[in-house]
């Protein structure tokens, strides 16, 4: 649990919603899954796997599992309520279901409300079909840094990716990095699990606009990618190694890069980002490396995984932010996300509000002063908070009374 001990607030308001955030309304509901049908070349004995928003969408986690799976023996998991996607592997996102053509089919949907007893038919597996050649998609500013760069840190190696701007090659000029995680994901078709994120083509454009950056990208560990990006250890995933993980970035890589590349090397120039549990390692990369993170992108933030301690390290941490933090969620979330029942918060918002309050309480502490220097632009149910100094930019939906306590304390429009 969060302590707030020696800690006090401006306005009573203020302790209300800290209350409401903390509120856990995450009842459990047992919810089963049994297999009607199967593809006809499906063996028995092949092990068929969950993935969903609910474990981090792990294609091959052994508790979300069954071998032997009918209409009688198949997968029982635990599970707020809430709308959760989900789909079933058997063993990678290489062998998923799929339909009569071999493509993967669309995530299923889930609302849960009570106990539940699912019904599944499952046409076919992906690694069925002939496998079509992918064409990569990397633009010529990418490279491959290392193929297997040593991580001292936790004694083990992986692939890094550099990105370089168009103007590097032909002028002696020095550029601001950004560092970031599921490097397979960023740049390559070929590599990328779901589609690539376009980073390169997106930097090749509004590099021209809004000024070029390097990015140095390192690839997650596969079934280890849970366990590197999660800063403490998980009752559900285990050991957590994304301490160590932070060290490799600020400790081992980023002095290799400033010392091979032209690099503008302050806080100020440096950044890191990532989503989901990416989100979460960078959210605590700029927690315990401010001086070295100057902003940080943090994209639906997989919290919930370690949500309590998180809460306490943000709790002691956020009044040394001196950078930007950018938050990013969409509006179809999971429940560990988004607003529950559109009064209750989830961990991301919790940590929202304690990063917000303590950061302006403790290092700005004068009402007057945090009014005069924050901007808050709303559109809709979402809001993008800006501010200088310690300072939080998030787009997130939010209810209508978080909104008011946030304009009751002087957020002006």
């Amino acid at each position: 649990m969060l302590n707030l001990t020696n800690f006090s607030f401006k306005k009573p308001s203020l302790i209300i919603a800290l209350f409401l955030f903390a509120i856990n309304l995450n009842a459990q509901h047992k919810v089963q899954f049994l297999f009607r049908s199967l593809p006809a070349y499906h063996k028995a004995t092949d092990t068929i796997y969950l993935a969903g928003s609910f474990n981090n969408w792990n294609p091959k986690n052994s508790k979300f599992s069954c071998s032997n799976c009918d209409e009688k023996n198949g997968i029982q998991i635990d599970l707020p309520g809430g709308m959760f996607e989900y789909k079933f592997t058997h063993g990678g996102w290489d062998a998923v279901e799929a339909g009569p053509e071999g493509l993967s089919t669309e995530n299923r949907m889930i609302t849960v409300e009570r106990d539940t007893t699912l019904y599944v038919d499952i046409d076919h597996w992906t690694d069925h079909f002939p496998k079509k050649p992918k064409e990569t998609t990397a633009s010529k500013n990418v490279q491959i840094l290392d193929t297997a760069f040593y991580i001292p840190q936790l004694n083990r190696h992986r692939r890094v990716w550099i990105y370089l701007p168009e103007s590097y090659a032909t002028t002696r000029k020095k550029y601001p990095v950004l560092y970031m995680h599921d490097g397979q994901n960023l740049f390559d078709n070929v590599t990328a699990g779901f589609g690539e994120w376009g980073v390169d083509e997106a930097l090749d454009t509004l590099g021209r606009l809004h000024g070029e950056v390097i990015v140095v990208a390192v690839d997650h560990g596969a079934e280890k990618r849970i366990n590197e990006y999660s800063p403490f250890d998980m009752e559900q995933y285990g050991k957590g190694e994304g301490d160590a993980y932070v060290d490799f970035l600020v400790q081992t890589l980023m002095p290799y890069i400033n010392s091979h590349y032209r690099t503008k090397r302050s806080a100020k120039y440096t950044a890191v980002a990532g989503s989901s549990m990416g989100g979460l390692i960078s959210f605590y990369a700029m927690m315990k490396y401010p001086t070295k993170f100057g902003a940080a992108g943090v994209f639906s933030p997989a919290f919930w995984v370690v949500k309590d301690r998180l809460l306490n390290y943000a709790f002691k941490r956020a009044p040394k932010l001196k950078g930007r933090m950018y938050f990013y969620a969409g509006q179809q979330e999971s429940e560990t996300m988004v607003p529950v029942s559109g009064i209750f918060m989830s961990p991301a918002f919790e940590i929202l509000l304690i990063v917000c309050c303590v950061a302006h309480f403790r290092v700005q502490n004068n009402m007057e002063q945090i009014s005069s220097r924050t901007r808050v632009r709303r559109n809709g149910s979402s809001m993008v908070a800006m501010a200088s100094g310690p300072s939080l930019v998030f787009t997130f939906p939010l209810p209508s009374f978080l909104l008011q306590s946030l304009s009751y304390h002087k957020l002006h429009t």
